[in-house]
């Protein structure tokens, strides 16, 4: 027993350094001129903006931008509405435990893959947010599937050859799912 005591600390130091190595930086809210352009754009567009199917204030503050990049990822921006809501609730300040960061909860790994400059910059991460929602489509080709490996990660969509069996990740396609049903006047 005592021999085997050395092998477990240096594996749990070992464990430790790797973790910290994988944990991303606690997220810094940017003052990126642009970011102020992008919130002064979406302030500006409020007052037009309908607010269709959503009690978040926050869905004509970003009706613009959301429409804008969702058009330029071919989304439905009904599609990405339901996403934000469910996402951030339209804060663009929100941060979630996992260091998820504003309107498209977007992991600081995934904006940096995404190239994005400013992920706190409203435009930046709804167009990333687009980009990469996008890209799950494209991969997986069933929107359940695609929000759950926006959720949950491709790879656990992958592992599991569905919607992971992640209580998280079903009820978050299924409340993704409902808003867009809200927003479109659809039957679920």
């Amino acid at each position: 027993m005592l021999t085997s005591f050395p092998l477990a600390l240096q594996r749990i130091v070992a464990i430790r350094a790797e973790l910290q190595r994988l944990e991303p930086p606690p997220p810094v809210r940017g003052s990126v001129a642009a970011g102020r352009f992008s919130r002064l754009l979406a302030d500006s567009m409020a007052a037009s903006a309908p607010v269709t199917g959503d009690s978040s204030a926050g869905a004509g503050r970003y009706d613009g931008l959301i429409r804008d990049a969702a058009a330029r990822c071919g989304l439905s921006a009904d599609l990405v509405h339901a996403v934000v809501r469910a996402e951030s609730d339209y804060d663009p300040d929100c941060v979630s435990p996992a260091g998820a960061m504003g309107l498209m909860q977007l992991m600081p790994g995934t904006a940096r893959g995404l190239g994005l400059a400013d992920a706190w910059d409203p435009g930046q991460n709804l167009l990333g947010g687009c980009r990469y929602l996008r890209a799950q489509l494209d991969r997986f080709g069933e929107l359940s599937l695609a929000l759950a490996a926006y959720n949950a990660g491709p790879g656990a969509v992958t592992r599991h050859g569905g919607i992971p069996p992640f209580r998280e990740t079903q009820a978050y396609v299924r409340r993704v799912l409902g808003y867009l049903a809200e927003r479109t006047g659809a039957a679920q």
